[in-house]
């Protein structure tokens, strides 16, 4: 086990209530609630119904992983809490149960920007971060570039380089899923059926032209794509034809995958950065992996991906950030902490 304080990190900006213990870089727990199932049937997250979820939660989480981790409360030595970008509701209830963990043990609380967080996990599977690097975050709320190097956010060491100007990754993922007849959430469910799929329709690539280049460099836009998909679907439906399911699904997540890589390795070359670091829900998508390896071979640029348990929502991912919080010496948070369902990215240690 390696040494440094006893961290525990509260996540609760969407559908997961995660609870996580981290002492220094070595996971020693990650519990997670997930309301995903309670969400399917609306085709998308309802903020109302996950707020609940995390206060039914957020208690046995807690106790889970301290049991996981073979530590009581008391052990810990700091709080680290997402409070925001996310849901407001979401984000309150994670903010108020940390506000009171920090009050009643007295310790000191961190509030931190989900999005780093997403960066922050990384170190747990892989060691430290390289700094400077470039994070590629990918979710369904996000999809955003990011030149890091300072994960806490100091000295201006978070930079984002480009962002999602509709649609994010994961949203379309969604959203085609749902075209296609397939379950929420729509990622993993996409990418199963595109492995027994072929790549047969050339689907748009937004923000990919040269005119478009020139004002987006390193942004992302989705929502043509997911039209594109869409209507090709009704065009199918309309002649009475079978749609190709898997086939669709392989050509979309194709489309996906190869302007999210194509950009994110423009921004390490552009950067001068030889390390691209690829985080969120997205990053578990096996076609974006292996499509980032292989082309950052290539070009001399190192890949590391979190294992895809930590790609999604949790609270390892915020307790490795709090870790670094206090590594480094970052002044904590005060009791009045806010829930900023807006945060900005730079915003990586709330006051």
């Amino acid at each position: 086990m390696s040494d440094g304080p006893l961290v525990l990190g509260i996540e609760t900006s969407c559908d997961e209530t995660g609870v996580g213990l981290v002492r220094g870089q070595t996971l020693l727990a990650d519990a997670v609630a997930s309301s995903v199932e309670e969400h399917a049937r609306f085709g998308g997250v309802v903020p109302e119904v996950a707020s609940r979820a995390h206060l039914e939660a957020m208690v046995p989480t807690l106790e889970r992983a301290c049991e996981t981790a073979g530590v009581r409360l008391h052990d810990v030595d700091a709080i680290a809490v997402t409070n925001g970008p996310g849901l407001a509701g979401a984000l309150l209830v994670g903010v108020a149960a940390a506000k009171a963990l920090a009050l009643g043990l007295g310790k000191p609380l961190y509030g931190v920007n989900h999005l780093a967080s997403h960066v922050a996990v990384d170190q747990l599977e892989h060691g430290a971060l390289p700094e400077p690097c470039i994070a590629m975050l990918v979710s369904g709320g996000h999809s955003s570039l990011l030149r890091v190097s300072d994960v806490t956010g100091a000295n201006d060491g978070v930079v984002p380089l480009g962002a999602t100007i509709d649609d994010a990754a994961g949203e379309a993922f969604d959203k085609v899923a749902r075209v296609l007849g397939l379950p929420f959430p729509g990622g993993p469910h996409i990418d199963r059926a595109a492995r027994e799929g072929t790549i047969t329709i050339d689907f748009p690539r937004g923000l990919t032209s040269r005119r478009d280049l020139e004002r987006h460099r390193f942004d992302f836009s989705f929502s043509g794509l997911k039209t594109a998909v869409a209507r090709w679907v009704e065009a199918r439906q309309a002649t009475g034809e079978p749609v190709p399911v898997v086939d669709v699904a392989a050509s979309f997540q194709e489309a996906v995958c190869d302007v999210l890589v194509r950009k994110a390795l423009d921004a390490a070359a552009s950067e001068g950065i030889e390390d691209l670091l690829i985080g969120g829900g997205v990053a578990a998508n096996s076609r974006l992996r292996a499509m980032a390896e292989e082309r950052a071979t290539g070009l001399g640029i190192r890949v590391r991906v979190p294992r895809p348990g930590l790609c999604t929502d949790n609270g390892a991912m915020v307790a490795a950030l709090g870790s670094e919080m206090v590594r480094r010496g970052r002044i904590p948070s005060s009791l009045d902490l806010p829930a900023d369902s807006s945060l900005s990215v730079t915003d990586v240690l709330a006051g």
